[in-house]
């Protein structure tokens, strides 16, 4: 079948234009670098989230200087088993939380993990069971001896100053402990986000 134009052109006519083609997907353009922002946004709020967390969980497993000098007397805090326990324990969670404070840093600044991703969401998210269970033995175990010695009132009466300063020491890695946990939340949250869409993005 002929084109109207080719008719208007055979009757000595001027054949009018074609109206110019509709882009349709001018709208959908529009609508991508705003919903790229918004997602952006929202990881970077995410991603301080966990910072901070981490922030709080170096700051509180930190040896503290209250365990470090818990010396007076006759009674040494190393001498027990359950406060030498709680020392290791608070150092290694503090590196730990070192490592992943860098590893935040990182992927707020560029936006990338160290690791390739699927390895970097299931190693911060086991680590962080790991540790907050070995935390949680140690400040237990050091709850349990501060109690021993508390009744047996010998070391307590006579040093109350190493006691108070052991009560100190735990009370702290109870707190550290609480921030890895949220911390760890947050991290199983990505590995939800990761088996279900592929992605340790929510959007």
């Amino acid at each position: 079948m002929r084109s109207p134009q080719f008719q208007a052109a055979r009757n000595g006519e001027t054949p009018s234009p074609s109206p110019p083609q509709q882009r349709h997907n001018h709208h959908h353009y529009n609508q991508t670098p705003f919903h790229s922002t918004l997602a952006v946004q929202k990881l970077r709020r995410f991603n301080w989230l966990i910072f901070i967390f981490r922030l709080a969980a170096f700051f509180f497993s930190c040896p503290p200087p209250f365990m470090l000098t818990n010396s007076h007397g006759s009674s040494h805090w190393y001498d027990f088993d359950a406060f030498r326990f709680v020392f290791a324990a608070n150092a290694i969670v503090a590196l730990y939380s070192l490592f992943e404070m860098v590893v935040s840093v990182w992927e707020i600044s560029w936006g990338l993990t160290i690791f390739p991703e699927a390895l970097q969401v299931w190693f911060d998210f086991s680590h962080d069971q790991v540790f907050a269970y070995l935390l949680m033995s140690a400040q237990s175990a050091g709850t349990a001896l501060a109690r021993v010695l508390k009744e047996d009132q010998a070391t307590c009466n006579t040093s109350s100053w190493f006691c108070m300063q052991a009560d100190i020491s735990i009370a702290l890695g109870f707190a550290g402990f609480l921030f890895l946990g949220f911390s760890s939340l947050l991290s199983g949250f990505r590995v939800a986000c990761l088996i279900i869409n592929g992605s340790r993005f929510h959007l």
